[in-house]
């Protein structure tokens, strides 16, 4: 009997929770750079693992590799920003992973190139740090106030880690990241 008193015993075995997540590439810049689908793969991963959703199923997610001009044009139409952003989230629907489309995340070659060369860090650190940030909004984490944006730091200090990456918020001994907006 689960918690709530109810039988889980239907004679099939219980969903995974798994993360289907794919990579599609706009523009040539993100083709040759040495950022690997499978490195954002392992990323998203790893911030699904840290903050997994309430419900046992799979789950699908869609992250795409852009330029400025594109992501401008995004972040003009959802957001009313006439600017380019490193990482912009797209939810699947009103409840995070409600029938296990997650939605999408967007991040910008450009803008991620030049905080990464700024912070004087990989390409493909920083933008798996990207990658994370937009896979916890759509699991429904956002930074609106100090305690959720402290949370949210904490799942993406903890998914970079895993993934061997150093803390992107400098609360070690380690040089902070680019702000992810």
């Amino acid at each position: 009997m689960s918690d709530d008193g109810s039988s889980r015993n239907s004679g099939e075995p219980p969903q995974a929770v798994t993360l289907a997540a794919e990579v599609v590439r706009h523009g040539g810049a993100w083709d040759e750079s040495t950022v690997s689908d499978a490195t954002l793969e392992l990323a998203a991963h790893a911030a699904f693992t840290q903050a997994l959703p309430a419900r046992s199923a799979p789950y699908e997610a869609t992250i795409l590799l852009t330029d400025d001009a594109e992501m401008r044009a995004l972040n003009r139409t959802w957001r009313g920003k006439d600017e380019p952003t490193n990482v912009l989230s797209f939810p699947a629907g009103d409840t995070p992973g409600e029938d296990g489309a997650l939605g999408d995340v967007a991040v910008a070659y450009e803008t991620a190139k030049a905080e990464a060369d700024q912070a004087g860090i990989p390409l493909s650190d920083h933008v798996s740090h990207l990658v994370i940030h937009g896979v916890l909004h759509l699991l429904g984490f956002d930074h609106l106030d100090d305690a959720e944006a402290d949370k949210m730091e904490d799942l993406e200090t903890e998914a970079l880690a895993s993934l061997g990456i150093a803390d992107p918020y400098g609360h070690g001994d380690e040089a902070g990241l680019a702000e992810v907006t």
